[in-house]
């Protein structure tokens, strides 16, 4: 007999410092009414110069262990999902698995971009479910601001940099993940890239100047695709679940834009009072967007105990990813 697996503990963290749009206005051509108005966002959080990647994630993964009440030693295994890691290598797992003190836990980065953190709950779910391990630790940890081209308006504006993390293990019969589905197409893949870095176009000077080290989109295309994607995925994953969409409690869609996350909503015939949205305190924060709204919606009071959720992300690859759950804390 499967094991039923959910989320048993949940965790997030966001840099202190805050900009604003006000602040964005000094730096680039752009106004708050102009990035409210086609964005929803106020404001973003941006990591400290001695902040990096691995610090945000610890800190959202010791948040995530005392909310679960489970000790570091525990885990099995740490998944990372990140697009903005500390080093090419090694992986910002392993970095938070020696910080915490996880001495027997496996570690390894995936990614997915902003599908980065329903990708590592539907790996973790289904190893725990095969019985290969009891408690995994699953983080979505960004600092975007890193590889931000400032003077870019179409870009600089849309993100932000923080943490979310989960504990994943047994829960009661009935409680837990439901439905997954996951997917790509390549063919969108330098919609939403970082050109130089890796081995394709190595660092140089002339990629620097370029800045070539920074996120490129192709915002149009990428639109056009969250806004097809989401619905498709997201019954997919309620179908698995054998749900239908107006039986869910709460949506937790990828942070990314308001009118994305709107038109989602349309689609699955969800009502906005079911749907968690603070992209504009947070801004589109890639992987770590999921769970940085969990924690808030639970640090809320809204979420209960046998809550049927749908989390749903798109992201670079391109990728798309949903979960239906009952939440189980």
């Amino acid at each position: 007999m499967t094991r039923a697996v959910g989320i048993l503990g949940i965790g997030s963290y966001v840099p202190e410092k805050i900009l604003t749009n006000n602040d964005l206005e000094k730096m680039v051509d752009t106004s708050d009414a102009w990035i409210t108005e086609r964005t929803g966002i106020r404001q973003r959080h941006i990591a400290a110069k001695d902040e990096a990647t691995s610090d945000l994630a610890f800190k959202a993964a010791v948040a995530a262990l005392d909310d679960a009440r489970v000790k570091a030693e525990e885990l099995d295994l740490v998944i990372c999902a990140t697009a903005s890691p500390d080093h090419a290598f090694p992986s910002v797992a392993c970095l938070v698995q020696e910080r915490l003190g996880a001495v027997k836990a496996a570690a390894f980065d995936l990614g997915a971009g902003c599908s980065g953190f329903v990708y590592s709950l539907a790996v973790a779910s289904q190893m725990i479910q095969n019985g290969l391990y009891d408690k995994i630790l699953i983080i979505g940890a960004e600092t975007l601001s890193r590889i931000m081209n400032w003077q870019d308006r179409n870009t600089c504006v849309l993100f932000g940099d923080g943490a979310g993390a989960a504990v994943v293990g047994a829960v009661d019969e009935g409680l837990g993940v439901l439905g997954i589905d996951l997917g790509s197409d390549g063919s969108g893949a330098y919609h939403l890239y970082q050109p130089a870095g890796g081995s394709r176009r190595p660092a140089s000077a002339a990629t620097v100047a370029a800045n070539q080290h920074t996120i490129h989109m192709n915002g149009r295309e990428v639109f056009k695709f969250a806004i097809k994607i989401l619905g498709r995925t997201s019954l997919r994953a309620l179908e698995k679940a054998g749900m239908k969409p107006e039986e869910l409690d709460l949506l937790f869609s990828h942070q990314a834009n308001l009118r994305i996350i709107t038109v989602a909503a349309k689609r699955l015939r969800i009502p906005m009072e079911k749907v968690w949205v603070d992209v504009d305190k947070y801004a589109n924060t890639s992987a770590a967007s999921i769970p940085i709204a969990l924690r808030e919606a639970q640090d809320a009071g809204v979420l209960k105990k046998g809550d049927k959720l749908l989390l749903c992300g798109f992201g670079a690859g391109l990728t798309w990813a949903a979960i239906v759950l009952r939440w189980a804390k």
